[in-house]
């Protein structure tokens, strides 16, 4: 893809408990709906998701991932045949059958091959773009694993290694994403979000999922449903910093977010 304009990803969660309520879509009308929406606001990648990875989400198994993610991506490649959809998913399996039976493009792993260790030879065989997040632990465990003792930097040497054990398999079109939310706590998201041009060090495209967490919601005792505002002026922010792609739940105050931040960029050419 083409990054010297930020790209919009929209979220589709095909899942009962996804932390934002509204985000949730199990229907066949619902699908449909959410996804026609996204594109009619511009949505660049829709990424598709069967497994909340939300901190203390239940656990679901491999076959109930892989039926919510066979109903949801047919619906959306059946309205949208040109999608450029990814999965979100840390199983290798689930990876393999998207890609190669459903027409998947982009594999969105928040574990970067911790939680399946087949996950690195099954993106290398398939050869799509792969995006490595920042997590330790499970979503639910990860909250327990907030100790750093050099956030940033550990950070770094972790995406540093990831990236190379890639590369040596013939990875080589990895996009980073720095997890905020996982494994976290909220300074230590601030902290991120306040370095993100660190990340830069690796050349590579980065993604960043703020979309309407907790650090937006804890920083005014607000809901999800009253995160908007929050998350689009951190969305801003992130723009400012590199970032190329921005996740989230509003495609079209996303979108604005990016048109006015490149006439800022290009000096309202």
């Amino acid at each position: 893809m083409d990054f010297s304009s930020p790209k919009v990803m929209g979220i589709l969660n095909i899942t009962p408990d996804s932390f934002y309520d509204k985000s949730r879509k199990q229907t066949e009308k619902e699908i449909v709906e959410r996804t026609l929406q996204m594109q009619k606001e511009g949505v660049d990648i829709i990424d598709v998701g069967g497994y909340s990875s939300r901190p203390s989400a239940a656990f679901v198994d491999e076959t109930e991932e892989m039926r919510r993610l066979d109903q949801g991506l047919k619906i959306v490649f059946r309205e949208l045949p040109d999608a450029k959809v990814s999965v979100d998913t840390f199983r290798s399996e689930v990876a393999r059958r998207c890609v190669e039976y459903l027409g998947v493009a982009i594999i969105n792993d928040i574990s970067a091959g911790e939680s399946d260790g087949k996950m690195f030879d099954t993106v290398a065989r398939l050869q799509v773009p792969y995006i490595i997040s920042h997590c330790r632990g499970n979503p639910q465990t990860m909250m327990e694993h907030t100790r750093y003792d050099h956030l940033v930097p550990e950070i770094l040497m972790y995406f540093a290694e990831k990236i190379y054990q890639l590369r040596r398999k013939n990875v080589n079109d990895v996009w980073v994403d720095p997890g905020f939310g996982f494994s976290k706590t909220t300074g230590q998201n601030y902290e991120i979000l306040d370095k993100l041009e660190e990340f830069h060090i690796f050349e590579l495209p980065i993604m960043v999922g703020l979309s309407r967490k907790t650090l937006i919601r804890e920083a005014f005792s607000i809901s999800a449903d009253e995160s908007l505002n929050g998350t689009t002026a951190l969305n801003m922010f992130a723009l400012t910093k590199g970032a190329h792609i921005l996740r989230v739940h509003d495609v079209k105050e996303a979108v604005q977010t990016v048109q006015l931040f490149n006439r800022i960029k290009n000096g309202n050419r």
